[in-house]
């Protein structure tokens, strides 16, 4: 039995980019493959969309069989953009703009997954939005777009946009879409369909911890990586850091020693230089402007660090973009 709720059937559309990430569309669809399945009735419906019906790439390297978007979006519910890991992959859908926004005058609730988000964006459906996007493109989000900040949430309902970070977070979204329609019971019955036993709350973290990923829980340390991580573009001084934390610099300078193994110098620099690696990546910034926007004080000193760094000239790092 559903515990309340409409049983009429909601057709959910996703709008599957090239390479799109197979984790996160599998995550967002198969739990509403479930609720069917335990209700024996036909809740939801999911149909793959793309701009005029072209069988779209997976993550994976099949081909998934697509309805098109502007004949069928105007008979969604709800219509999730979901995109993958490779921006090159999501250069070029101008064209899905117009469409996007067309369908959200029409009231189709729209929503974007993993770096979905990023066209959102940039068909202007995110403005004075409360939204999330995978951490991996957070960086490029701001930089294209100043005048939006996105959340580090799993995921982020604010009315009729919804968008999720990506990866399993999906399943904990669609976990909340199923109760706010037919209760916690059932919801937590569709959840452990798929031994989904920890939901997450939607402002859960993305990502592990810094005293996981940097290996340390001291508070001091903490502090000054979580500050690190913020003054990116303006780096502080070693000083200036350690008053920041209540500490002396040359105690900073022997934590750094005795917990990271590696001077307060490298790891800032470490972090600066992973950021700039996601940005010439994920963004069109000439290199210039990439160096400034990471704290160097020319593109000269930039190119010199990243390629002691990785190896690599910034140039030769950058993903050469397809002609149009």
């Amino acid at each position: 039995m559903i515990d309340g709720g409409s049983s009429s059937t909601q057709r959910y559309g996703f709008v599957l980019t090239q390479n799109f990430a197979l984790m996160s569309y599998a995550s967002a669809t198969e739990p509403l493959r479930a609720a069917n399945l335990i209700a024996q009735t036909a809740l939801y419906t999911v149909v793959p969309l793309s701009i005029g019906g072209r069988d779209v790439q997976s993550s994976a390297g099949f081909a998934v069989p697509c309805e098109d978007l502007s004949v069928i979006g105007g008979g969604c519910h709800t219509i999730f953009v979901v995109a993958g890991g490779n921006p090159e992959d999501w250069r070029d859908t101008a064209n899905l703009h117009p469409l996007l926004r067309r369908l959200a005058r029409q009231g189709v609730r729209i929503g974007a997954i993993s770096s979905g988000s990023y066209l959102l964006a940039a068909a202007g459906l995110l403005d004075g939005r409360d939204f999330t996007i995978h951490w991996e493109h957070a960086p490029a989000m701001r930089e294209a777009f100043p005048h939006l900040a996105p959340r580090q949430a799993r995921y982020v309902l604010d009315g009729d946009r919804i968008t999720c970070g990506g990866g399993v977070a999906p399943l904990d979204m669609m976990h909340a879409l199923i109760e706010a329609r037919f209760g916690s019971a059932f919801a937590r019955r569709v959840s452990d369909w798929y031994l989904h036993t920890a939901v997450a709350e939607p402002t859960a973290p993305q990502r592990g911890s810094l005293s996981e990923r940097f290996g340390t829980h001291h508070p001091g340390l903490i502090g000054v990586l979580e500050k690190m991580e913020a003054t990116i573009e303006h780096p502080l001084d070693r000083r200036t850091m350690a008053r920041l934390v209540g500490l002396s610099p040359r105690h900073l300078d022997r934590l750094f020693a005795e917990h990271l193994k590696v001077s307060f110098h490298a790891t800032y620099l470490r972090i600066r230089l992973d950021h700039a690696r996601r940005l010439l990546e994920q963004s069109p910034l000439s290199i210039s402007e990439l160096a400034f926007a990471t704290g160097f004080s020319s593109a000269s000193h930039f190119s010199r660090a990243f390629r002691e760094h990785f190896g690599v000239t910034p140039k030769s790092a950058r993903i050469p973009r397809r002609a149009p």
